[in-house]
């Protein structure tokens, strides 16, 4: 996997969002630096967990519609003497 990354635009809202759950869950201010510290810090040491927890729930979608496909080819499947 390779390192996860977010643009300056991204980085720049996730950090905001930092800075508000700091003051209105904690009562505390936290400065932009020690937000995007906060922000790396999760990124690389908790970034991958969530991402591939993403990857299990996209292969499940994945495998369920592959086995809704495989359904609905068996119910159109015509009858034939062949042995399967």
């Amino acid at each position: 996997m390779s390192k996860i990354e977010f643009t300056r635009a991204e980085k720049d809202v996730l950090v905001k969002k930092i800075q508000f759950y700091f003051d209105q869950e904690l009562e505390q201010e936290i400065g932009q630096f020690d937000a995007e510290f906060l922000l790396d810090f999760f990124s690389e040491e908790l970034g991958a967990y969530y991402y591939n927890r993403g990857l299990y729930d996209a292969q499940l979608i994945i495998q369920e519609k592959v086995e809704s496909i495989s359904d609905a080819i068996y119910e159109i499947e015509k009858p034939t003497n062949f042995v399967k």
